[in-house]
């Protein structure tokens, strides 16, 4: 059987005939290389039970790969040409797999739900430059995920992954590890992609947690006046927050959290807990 999986210059062939040239602004970097695809999927633990969310895939380099090893497949894509040919692309490549693919012509960022069973893992090369409201929007939005990989640029798989008091901790390290156990899960060397970017790439692999007691938009409210500044004491950053430095010291003291300890060294129960505070 012929590998259905795109190489580079099948990547290519099919951008010139589509008449693509990929653009920045959303973030198109083509995976071009077959090994690449078959260790995310590797990576990502995919089996045919599962029911998997693909965000952004482009010309179907990913899309194939998972279609191989789940159930199925739904693929959002933003972009109209290449939602349209997403299907025929499978269906010339691995005609078998056709029914397991559904594509989504939306907006990830706008995405509340997927048609069909309740996705259980999500697996994307994701724009770079809306890597982290995509993933916070998915595990907000479709509770049924509960594990994932993802592909970023390197500096925003440190951020995520970051653990409290390191130098890349803030808000997506919080805001992450509210849903989620995350961790790095290896590194992605420029030359698989199309066009090659000027960045480095990370895989951040997620598994699905009990989020701490409390209120999510309530904790995230305080996580982001926290980082506002990030150099500020608790007590300082979160005056606007809690109305007044005086108060903003009494909810701290309430949460057993020091009002001069600064965001950067508190993880996410302690964010919950001063949330929740009244």
């Amino acid at each position: 059987m012929t590998d259905p999986l795109l190489t580079a210059p099948d990547v290519r062939e099919l951008a010139a005939r589509l008449g693509l040239r990929p653009t920045k602004t959303l973030g198109q970097n083509f995976v071009i290389d077959p090994n690449t695809v078959r260790r995310l999927v590797r990576t990502a633990a995919v089996g045919p039970e599962d029911v998997v969310v693909e965000v952004g895939p482009g010309l179907g380099s990913l899309t194939l790969g998972l279609l191989a090893a789940a159930a199925r497949v739904v693929a959002v894509e933003i972009d109209p040409l290449l939602a349209a040919e997403l299907p025929r692309t499978v269906a010339a490549r691995a005609p078998d797999l056709s029914e397991r693919l559904e594509v989504v012509e939306q907006d990830a960022l706008k995405l509340t739900s997927v048609p069909g069973p309740p996705p259980t893992a999500f697996v994307a090369n994701l724009p770079y430059n809306v890597a982290v409201p995509v993933l916070l929007r998915l595990l907000e939005h479709l509770p049924s995920l509960r594990t994932g990989l993802v592909m970023v640029q390197a500096e925003v798989a440190d951020r995520l992954v970051a653990p409290p008091g390191s130098r890349t901790y803030g808000v997506p390290s919080v805001k992450a590890a509210w849903y989620a156990e995350v961790r790095r899960a290896g590194a992605i060397g420029r030359t698989v992609f199309w066009p090659a970017p000027n960045v480095d790439s990370g895989l951040v692999a997620f598994t699905r947690r009990e989020p701490p007691h409390g209120n999510r938009a309530a904790t995230f409210a305080v996580v982001d006046a926290a980082f506002a500044q990030r150099r500020k004491t608790m007590r300082a950053a979160l005056t606007g927050w809690a109305g007044s430095a005086d108060e903003a010291e009494r909810r701290l003291r309430a949460a057993g959290i020091d009002p001069s300890a600064r965001g950067e060294v508190l993880g996410v129960d302690y964010f919950a807990r001063l949330a929740a505070t009244d």
